[in-house]
């Protein structure tokens, strides 16, 4: 076992002796990389963002952009890191080199003033920029009032029915984590809408045509804290049983706020998002299984829609910035009742697959909580996958409700899964978040619901049930009065949808 050791912009650079909670924010900035910044410490603003070699979907390697202030350097050891100021063309010797294409557009077209958040916005539009299945499609139309994404500077572009693409293929929710206070989004935006497509011998292009670097085992100890990894579930789990304490990491998108905001520090670390057993998805003739350790960006696109309640989720679930590095193992390991990923699952009836050294077992998800942040799950106990059984349900949505339309905490979050045939409901399931201390199904809206017809009457009686569900809390997010109003207008909402999809 090697010194553990992250290739920087091409150069290999020790760890040591950063400590084991060192960000990878922090190790970058202290050998000179400032260019990336911190700003809120929490994975919110995107001013950290760096590129990471990680496996592709439709290519050997991606880059993905992920949140540096998150994830501790001793979780990227073995793999590659490019940083804004490594996406630009060497010059000679003392001399400066070329801007990257992404760099060029944010330059000429007034993306930036201060300039804290650009690095970030740079390295996001990055990774999109490289995203291998971006294609170029027809040009929006020009200029014009009432449409598009404006902002205080002017309104928006006209895009037709797709204002978030651009004609180049360019997904704004690329940049959905990024935050810029002095700018104004719309120079970005057409910065984003500008770049091309990457030449043939652009070396970072030419990368994802290589394997991405292989997981490598670490044993990182300094002053009495370690953080560890191993090459197999087998490894990991008798190591868990021998620190059943070890805090177990995946993307580290929570445990990074707790070590940043909270001061949290632990005395074993253990990471298990690159263990090969947790990062498979298979389909079976009677369940789909999601590894617990494949970020919510992988399962998107190796699912692309084949589960509608879950690509619903996807969208809605914080940040492509945050979805490259969350997991579904980890938004039910940490049993926050605001996690937004147990309502939709819930709705789908999964079970849970807890793996310990000495076997395995299957739990319902509406059995798993059993308290603020509480679970089922034993000491030495890691969740292996999930598996959502088939066939799904075809009325399906996820309905979140929060203060931004993106990259915000539910105040509520509710999802349906609903088998509807010849006008009555033969079967529903409703999951909720943000109503009481554990994610919950919705059981007497469900049986309020079953057996009866589909009709406006039905779902009126319903939604005056599903007020009523959970134990609605007034906390700074919402009151308890809203809560109850926003379950019951959810479906109501999910009514009118239905019935709209039906006649249109």
């Amino acid at each position: 076992m090697t010194a553990p050791r992250i290739t920087v912009n091409g150069t290999e650079a020790p760890i040591s002796p950063a400590a084991p909670h060192t960000t990878v924010l922090d190790f970058l900035r202290e050998r000179g990389l400032t260019g990336t910044k911190e700003g809120c410490a929490e994975g919110e603003c995107g001013a950290c963002a760096v590129l990471v070699a990680r496996p592709g979907t439709n290519e050997p390697t991606d880059w993905v952009a992920v949140n540096a202030c998150l994830l501790p350097a001793a979780a990227l050891d073995g793999q590659e890191v490019v940083t804004s100021e490594g996406l630009a063309t060497p010059g000679p010797a003392g001399a400066p080199g070329a801007l990257h294409p992404v760099q060029e557009e944010m330059a000429v077209r007034g993306g930036s003033q201060c300039g804290y958040c650009t690095p970030g916005f740079v390295c996001s539009m990055a990774a999109e920029y490289y995203r291998p299945d971006r294609c170029a499609h027809a040009e929006p139309a020009e200029q014009g009032p009432g449409t598009g994404t404006g902002t205080e500077d002017g309104p928006g572009p006209r895009h037709g029915a797709d204002p978030e693409h651009g004609p180049n293929g360019f997904d704004l929710h690329a940049l959905s984590g990024n935050l810029c206070r002095c700018t104004g989004y719309r120079p970005i935006r057409d910065a984003a809408f500008a770049v091309g497509a990457p030449t043939a011998d652009d070396p970072l292009a030419q990368r994802r045509a290589q394997s991405p670097p292989a997981p490598v085992a670490t044993e990182y100890v300094r002053d009495g804290r370690a953080f560890l990894r191993r090459s197999t579930l087998g490894e990991t789990l008798r190591l868990l049983r021998e620190r059943p304490d070890a805090v177990v990491v995946a993307g580290s998108t929570d445990w990074g706020v707790e070590v940043n905001i909270r001061s949290r520090r632990a005395d074993c670390v253990v990471a298990v998002d690159r263990l090969p057993e947790l990062r498979e998805l298979r389909f079976g003739p009677g369940a789909v299984e999601i590894g617990s350790a494949l970020t919510l960006t992988e399962i998107e696109r190796r699912l692309d829609g084949r589960v509608p309640l879950l690509a619903e989720l996807f969208p809605q679930f914080a940040s492509r910035l945050i979805r490259n590095g969350a997991t579904l193992g980890g938004n039910l390991g940490t049993g926050s009742p605001i996690g937004d990923s147990p309502p939709v699952l819930l709705a789908l009836e999964v079970s849970v697959v807890l793996a310990d050294a000495d076997g395995e077992r299957q739990v319902p998800l509406a059995e798993y909580f059993t308290g603020y942040r509480q679970s089922v799950r034993r000491p030495g106990e890691l969740i292996r996958a999930v598996r959502v059984p088939l066939p799904l349900s075809p009325v399906v949505a996820f309905h979140k409700i929060a203060k931004r339309r993106f990259d915000d905490i539910s105040s509520v979050a509710v999802a349906f899964a609903l088998d509807v045939e010849d006008g009555i409901v033969r079967k529903a399931r409703i999951g909720l978040g943000g109503v009481a201390a554990t994610p919950l199904r919705a059981l007497a809206t469900e049986e309020a619901l079953e057996g009866r017809p589909w009709t406006a009457e039905t779902a009126g009686a319903a939604a005056r049930v599903l007020r009523a569900e959970g134990t609605p809390m007034n906390d700074q997010r919402a009151s308890a009065a809203y809560r109850s109003a926003m379950l019951g207008q959810s479906l109501l909402k999910l009514y009118a949808q239905t019935t709209e999809a039906v006649t249109s």
